[in-house]
């Protein structure tokens, strides 16, 4: 039986969005394992980016981990959707 609250698994694709303080360029989407990559301001706000893209759990790490390393904290990570239906 299908479940409609379907869970992430640990081998399973998934949709996350990911948001940062700061502006990271478009030129970053092949680094950021072809996430989809928007800039976002509030009014006189600094800049939010957000990262869009649907990664397994591994990739998930090493993007965050990347993020880490580049001194970048996390707004949010939030899990968009979940993997496909078998």
């Amino acid at each position: 039986m299908k479940d409609a609250n379907q869970k992430p698994t640990l081998d399973q694709p998934v949709t996350y969005q990911i948001k940062v303080p700061g502006e990271i360029g478009e030129s970053w989407s092949d680094w950021a394992g072809k996430m989809t990559i928007t800039i976002e301001r509030e009014g006189d706000g600094p800049p939010v980016t957000t990262l869009t893209g649907t990664v397994d759990q591994a990739a998930l790490q090493g993007l965050l981990r990347r993020l880490y390393s580049l001194g970048l904290p996390l707004i949010s990570v939030i899990c968009v959707e979940c993997g496909s239906e078998d």
